[in-house]
């Protein structure tokens, strides 16, 4: 927990000037729910994933099948993400190796843009202020080369 917050206090120090116009109230509130999305998931707790995300929230991966080069777009919804995280999947990861670096890339008025990078994957989250709250609206997600090798059965 300290390496986190000594992690996102660096962040602060680095952000461009625009996202230093936001309150740090915000700031703090947009890497919570970040938090909220990718601890609530390595621990299996649907509730807090469901906290951190808006009840239309879209996440997608392009896949792109190696042999034909075709990709198809998948999607996951609020509902199915949630249903996910509390079925466990997530405690699966053990925990010296779940991963949880949270960036803010961008902040303008009432959205914002996130940087995960948990064990298997890149998550880019986009989280609006809704109602007064930070919530994910939108994740576009990929695999790590080394996570896709071992799915495919090479490592």
């Amino acid at each position: 927990m300290m390496k986190r917050l000594l992690m996102v206090l660096a962040a602060f120090l680095v952000l461009p000037s625009a996202m230093l116009a936001q309150s740090a109230a915000d700031s703090a509130a947009i890497v919570k729910t970040a938090l909220d999305y990718i601890e609530g998931y390595y621990t299996g707790d649907g509730e807090r994933m469901d906290g951190a995300l808006h009840p239309e929230l879209s996440k997608r991966i392009v896949l792109t099948e190696p042999s034909s080069g075709n990709s198809q777009l998948r999607n996951m919804t609020a509902e199915e993400l949630v249903a996910a995280t509390a079925s466990g999947y997530g405690t699966r990861t053990p925990e010296a190796e779940r991963q949880m670096d949270v960036t803010i890339l961008d902040i303008f008025e009432n959205a914002a843009s996130v940087k995960i990078v948990a064990h298997d994957w890149i998550d880019y989250l986009h989280i609006g202020k809704y109602d007064g709250k930070w919530v994910i609206v939108n994740v576009l997600w990929e695999f790590k080369p080394e996570a896709l090798e071992r799915m495919r059965g090479g490592g």
